[in-house]
């Protein structure tokens, strides 16, 4: 018998937006639509399958409820989901909420629900969003409420990327900051505000690099670094220079520019060098290390770790930013461990990845994620490698899916499946490779 499915309209716009926007599986996106169906007071019973005839185009066009529940959830209309409405359905089609609306107009990507985006306090975030048709009106008098609301903004990014990663929540910040840049080329406020708002804005725009920066846009989040070093220098803020060189060491580490890496650091502490923050000094250190053992230099990266825990031992201090929270035992001995994986240092890397988590707790769910990655890694290419170690290590970070969404998490575990190639015949690795594999092929 013909496969029937060979007749029908494959929706390749709904499947766009379930793998791309929400990184969900099947069976976790239906799960998504009867929670929003809830907070709507609309009961359905959506399931992987519903989702699989949606995409497969076996169902031209969802209920009425379905397409009601699906527009709250993406700000789209059934037509830009890649539906085929009949002309009956049109004249129902819903139309994308007032609360979505993007502050640049009908043609921009707009913010989308997610699973605990709102419930967690998240929601700051697109309060800053202007109302439908509010996007011709000028901003009008900026206060000091609205630059402790983008503050409220950032802080709110960091608590719930530490625990979910970028995903759920990059291009709302984006659309977030899109609103604030408005706010300061059309507003009209004082000069005292007007520098407020000006470090609150590189703030959030560091917020939104990092974001971008996790879920592997490097183009995008070395532009966003640039824009609050730019902020930064307008507002005469140290703080916010410091962080922004500190972020553009990070980015130039990551895309194996250890010589930029170490300058942009070096930058970084020169900026905060009398700001009377040991912390921030500390871990700026700590970047420089790692550009040093990305170059290979042993004896440069060692210095930077030894200054770098003998600031962080100073403790904290009150003028220690908000944003710095995350720098804690547990990170420090997770960026350590790093600097010695990049010096072939494998053991003594194992070792302090092994701490990091452990020190995390319960905190962190991401950065736990990746460390407990790079220790299987570790065990996997030491000199004498550890196989059943780095398997059962392996098996930990699969169980953070798909709760953290994080293309960094995914390379690295990628990278762990390369490691574990000339591990394939021990037991303990084959079952991780296969389990790996299957549940990224169902995610």
């Amino acid at each position: 018998m013909a496969d029937r499915r060979l007749h029908h309209h494959r929706n390749a716009q709904l499947r766009a937006v379930r793998e791309g926007e929400f990184q969900m599986s099947r069976q976790e996106f239906a799960r998504l639509i009867v929670a929003t169906g809830e907070e709507m007071g609309e009961a359905v019973g959506c399931t992987s399958r519903l989702v699989a005839a949606w995409e497969d185009g076996e169902v031209g066009l969802p209920r009425a409820v379905y397409r009601r529940i699906l527009t709250r959830m993406t700000g789209r209309s059934p037509r830009d989901l890649g539906f085929r409405p009949t002309t009956t359905a049109l004249l129902a089609e819903p139309t994308a909420p007032a609360a979505s609306a993007v502050a640049n107009g009908p043609d921009q990507e707009v913010p989308v629900a997610r699973r605990t985006f709102l419930a967690d306090g998240a929601g700051v975030v697109l309060s800053l969003m202007p109302a439908e048709g509010a996007q011709d009106k000028a901003p009008g008098r900026i206060g000091v409420g609205d630059v402790r609301t983008v503050d409220r903004a950032v802080t709110t990014i960091y608590a719930h990327d530490h625990d979910h990663g970028s995903a759920a929540l990059r291009r709302d910040a984006s659309n977030a900051l899109h609103t604030v840049y408005r706010w300061l080329q059309e507003g009209t406020y004082t000069d005292r505000t007007g520098k407020r708002l000006r470090s609150a804005t590189g703030h959030l725009s560091i917020a939104a690099g990092w974001l971008s920066y996790d879920s592997g846009r490097a183009a995008d989040a070395r532009s966003l670094y640039g824009e609050a070093l730019a902020a930064a220098r307008i507002a005469d803020d140290p703080g916010l220079e410091g962080h922004a060189f500190g972020c553009l060491s990070l980015l130039a580490k990551a895309s194996g520019r250890p010589r930029e890496a170490i300058s942009a650091a070096q930058g970084a502490q020169s900026a905060v060098r009398t700001y009377g923050s040991s912390r921030m000094l500390s871990l700026f250190a700590m970047r420089e290390a790692g550009g040093w053992a990305l170059l290979g230099d042993a004896g440069a990266a060692d210095k930077a770790i030894v200054r770098a825990h003998r600031l962080y031992a100073k403790g904290p201090g009150g003028a220690d930013p908000a944003w710095l929270e995350f720098f804690t035992p547990a990170e420090l001995a997770g960026l350590e461990a790093l600097a010695r994986a990049d010096l072939d240092q494998h053991s003594r890397a194992a070792a302090g990845a092994e701490q990091a988590v452990l020190l995390h707790g319960d905190a962190f769910a991401r950065n736990r994620a990746l460390y407990t990655a790079d220790i299987a890694i570790q065990h996997a290419v030491r000199d004498r490698p550890e196989p059943e170690a780095a398997a059962e290590a392996a098996g930990r970070v699969l169980a953070y899916l798909p709760d953290v969404r994080s293309d960094r998490l995914l390379r690295q575990l990628h990278n762990v499946e390369s490691a574990f190639q000339r591990h394939a015949a021990v037991p303990a690795v084959a079952d991780w490779l296969e389990e790996y594999r299957t549940t990224i092929g169902a995610s």
